[in-house]
């Protein structure tokens, strides 16, 4: 009897406890409206997403004192999105439960808030009766919208005050300045009168270099990567491209290089060097599971500066293919050691030498190849969009496939050029990117055969509709190897089709030239075909439908004796900060498949 009495007093404290929170959270609700009169449907979403009391009506943990802030915030984050817009006009009232927020103190706000209403009226939107800037620099071009008749934005009117700056700097004035900026608004009329005046400084030449903080890194070395050119006309393109080359050999955690705060009495600008090194040391551990390839294990060991000139030494390792059965195959376990050494602005600023040293060994489905390799190069940044590597290498190889085992040795002369314009590396809605590589080959004993190969890589994006949330992707490969027999080359040099970065769909090197006991080998020619149609969703959701083709032939350049092979599927991405982690599901449409469908996993778009 005592215990149910019990059990019916805690059930009624429980019953009380809930209903008391329910009030409680009920009383904290506070409901927010915000209302913009006589304009589009576009500004009125501008101004909501400026305002910032409106997202706390959904966060029920936010009490009276952060919602009568947020509040009397509005005021000026709100007016700030009329001047952006071109409204120099607009009234804005916001008020709490009643009264105008302006006018409680910000200190002791209410015990509870139930409603906000914020009330805009942005009246007309200005146009520019007068857009002057004076002195313009020679040759440079107006800012676009600065201009009588247009919208006259507060965003404009800055981006036009940078411009012209700017536009001074590039003609070697880097003293130049806005002295006097006169902005008069015309409310009856709807104007707004806008003079800019610049002081442009006399034209300077760079000083010397001066390094306040450098790290470990010799200061000649920190001089051979700066490159400034002194006494030349000052430029902001020469200190960009210096503080990239800095910033690239990955030493420095901290590059700055600060233009001297007045100009020496000769016309002369001194730049100084603020450095901050990095650790010196990195080591890394990787792990990863592929259904097909099984599991790859992966550690480096990195020295950013060796030698105190930003050298970087590169110890790595890696073993791939750990219970893997790619296409039910006889493909095992591959094993890759390196040593690499990198020196940044050897010969030229923008040249790099590197000097590197592997052994690995590969066992893939139609061949295991085992081969050490030693040598070097250099790789120069012609510009942003325009890199190239000119290098030579010796390589011992060891090969077992279906033609037999054999020993060679080749000395490879290997060109590259890389040429990219695309708007994102990892997910481009326009522009292009080619990829040529030339490696002619020497054979060094009877059994190595001298040849040259050659491989490309194109692609193409377009973007399609408003905000580009639709885009067309293109890619073709073209691969040849010519000179040379397939015996007397390494087989890594030879050409397969399918999986992830030829023919999606179809089984990884599943594609290759025949031979009449049933095996198969690489082909000496390779052409590949991808298309793909991207589809944004609602953020960050994207949907791709894709068809690939691959071609590999017997004969270089030529299509005489090959066969083709192609897939198909849909895909889905989802945005991250690292780029679209991408799922596809690809099924086989031409060509023979010992599998109905194919699943890719990995991060990026596929090209």
């Amino acid at each position: 009897m005592e215990q149910g009495l019990a059990a019916r007093r805690l059930l009624k404290l429980c019953l009380f406890a809930a209903f008391g929170v329910f009030v409680g959270t009920a009383l904290r609700a506070t409901e927010v409206t915000v209302f913009v009169s006589n304009e589009s449907s576009t500004l009125a979403k501008t101004l909501r997403n400026a305002s910032a009391v409106l997202p706390l009506a959904e966060d029920e943990a936010v009490g009276p004192q952060d919602i009568l802030a947020a509040a009397r915030a509005d005021y000026s984050r709100l007016i700030s999105a009329l001047y952006e817009a071109g409204y120099y006009s607009g009234v804005i009232s916001i008020l709490v439960d009643g009264r105008e927020a302006a006018d409680l103190s910000p200190v002791q706000a209410p015990p509870v808030i139930r409603q906000v209403v914020v009330r805009i009226d942005p009246g007309s939107r200005f146009v520019f009766s007068r857009a002057s800037i004076q002195p313009r620099a020679p040759k440079s071009e107006p800012t676009e919208g600065f201009a009588v008749g247009e919208p006259a934005r507060s965003t404009v009117i800055a981006r036009a005050a940078r411009d012209a700056v700017a536009g001074w700097r590039t003609a070697s004035h880097a003293k130049a300045e806005v002295t006097t900026q006169r902005l008069i608004a015309n409310h009856p009329t709807g104007q707004l009168s806008a003079d800019i005046v610049i002081d442009p400084g006399p034209a300077l030449r760079f000083g010397e270099l001066r390094i306040e903080r450098a790290g470990d890194v010799r200061p000649d070395r920190i001089r051979d990567m700066v490159a400034l050119p002194e006494g030349a006309p000052f430029s902001p393109e020469v200190l960009e491209d210096a503080n990239d080359r800095l910033r690239r050999t990955g030493t420095f955690r901290s590059v700055v290089l600060a233009e001297a705060e007045d100009p020496s009495p000769d016309g002369t600008l001194d730049i100084i060097a603020q450095l901050e090194a990095a650790k010196p040391r990195r080591i890394t551990f990787g792990a990863e599971i592929e259904s097909v390839q099984g599991i790859s294990l992966s550690a480096s060991w990195m020295h950013r500066n060796i030698l105190g000139g930003a050298e970087r030494l590169l110890l790595s390792g890696e073993i791939s293919g750990i219970g893997g059965d790619i296409a039910g195959s006889d493909g095992g376990v591959d094993y890759r050691v390196q040593v690499r050494f990198e020196r940044p602005s050897t010969f030229t600023p923008d040249t790099d030498l590197f000097l590197s040293m592997s052994l690995e060994r590969n066992d893939e489905p139609e061949y295991r190849e085992t081969f050490a390799r030693i040598g070097g190069g250099v790789t120069h940044k012609f510009s942003d969009t325009l890199k190239g590597e000119l290098g030579i290498a010796y390589q011992y190889s060891d090969v077992r496939d279906a033609l037999g085992t054999r020993e060679l040795q080749h000395l490879f002369l290997p060109g590259r050029l890389t040429w990219d314009l695309r708007d994102n590396d990892l997910d481009p809605r326009s522009g292009r990117f080619l990829d040529l590589q030339l490696t002619p080959f020497l054979g060094l004993d009877d059994t190595s055969g001298t040849g040259v190969r050659v491989y490309a890589d194109a692609r193409g994006y377009l973007g399609l509709g408003k905000d580009k949330r639709f885009v067309l992707a293109g890619r073709t490969q073209l691969g040849a190897l010519a000179g040379a027999g397939v015996t007397s080359v390494p087989p890594g040099m030879l050409f397969f089709s399918g999986g992830a970065g030829t023919v999606r769909g179809q089984e990884f090197q599943s594609l290759g030239v025949p031979l009449p006991n049933g095996d198969q080998i690489g082909g000496r020619s390779f052409l590949g075909f991808s298309g793909e149609l991207r589809a944004d969703l609602n953020d960050p959701w994207q949907v791709v439908g894709f068809y690939d083709a691959g071609f590999i032939g017997a004969d270089p350049f030529s299509n005489d004796r090959g066969r083709w092979q192609s897939g198909a599927g849909v895909g889905v991405r989802y945005k991250t900060s690292l780029g679209p982690i991408r799922f596809d599901l690809a099924f086989p449409v031409r060509g023979e498949s010992d599998n109905n469908f194919e699943i890719y996993l990995g991060i990026g778009q596929a090209f």
